[in-house]
């Protein structure tokens, strides 16, 4: 039985976002609402200024605590696959999961559109959905969070569970550049221009997600929290760092 998990090499990733851009279109999301987001922040004082960025999925968890707080078990841990999904109908949109969630990457859209105009007044829905896009995908799973999002509910990255669970059983890596594999790789993965992004089985000690892992010293964001991510950080220090393992000045303490 898989588990999946993502590597992103920070020293790789140059922020180009065409991983936002590629989700937002692949799983119907609305304006603003990035399911795989960039951040993108200053470091250092004036005239010592750096504009950084930092990648952030959702980390699908081994211990996710969006889990645990979930009243209604609409938030779960997809024992095949490692996945957390969501199910649309079992979700009351209490955000007990947004608040649990120690890396934000959970949304609830029924208030104030992040982007304006709000277009979801331009493409509205007949059916209880957030919208009615004009281009959107076949998928539609609401007891996985797949397709468009329902009103009153929360959403998060699935890891591209339609495509990703497709895969053929025992693969080891989702590689765009093996041609057989390339439909199942989620899509933040297999646009990435540089190559920053990785896809594979942490259960399989030969993947080639393991192997970076050992080899580039592959690290979690907020190991401390006790979730154990499912999404690894590759940074040798040239670019990027992962954030919470930076070594704080003076003036930062203060």
């Amino acid at each position: 039985m898989a588990k999946w998990g993502m590597v992103i090499d920070l020293d790789t990733c140059t922020g180009c976002q065409a991983c936002t851009t590629a989700c937002a279109m692949e799983n119907n999301r609305l304006p603003g609402e990035n399911w795989q987001d960039v951040l993108f922040y200053h470091e250092g004082t004036y005239p010592n200024v750096k504009l950084m960025w930092f990648p952030r999925p959702c980390m699908h968890c081994e211990n996710p605590s969006c889990v645990s707080v979930c009243p209604t078990k609409a938030t779960y841990k997809d024992p095949d696959g490692g996945f957390v999904l969501m199910d649309y109908n079992k979700c009351i949109g209490c955000k007990y999961c947004q608040v649990a969630c120690p890396y934000g990457v959970r949304f609830y859209v029924d208030e104030k559109a992040v982007v304006q105009p709000d277009i979801r007044g331009v493409f509205p829905s007949e059916a209880g959905r957030q919208w009615d896009p004009p281009y959107k995908g076949p998928q539609d799973d609401p007891s996985r969070g797949i397709g468009i999002q329902p009103h009153g509910v929360v959403s998060k990255c699935t890891f591209c569970y339609h495509k990703v669970s497709k895969a053929p059983k025992g693969v080891a890596d989702l590689d765009e550049d093996i041609p057989e594999l390339k439909e199942y790789v989620p899509a933040c993965v297999r646009v990435c221009a540089p190559k920053a992004r990785f896809f594979g089985d942490l259960d399989q000690p030969n993947s080639n997600v393991n192997k970076m892992i050992a080899d580039k010293r592959g690290v979690r964001l907020k190991d401390e929290t006790g979730n154990k991510p499912q999404v690894y950080y590759l940074s040798g220090g040239a670019t990027a760092s992962v954030p919470s393992l930076r070594s704080m000045s003076d003036s930062d303490k203060a």
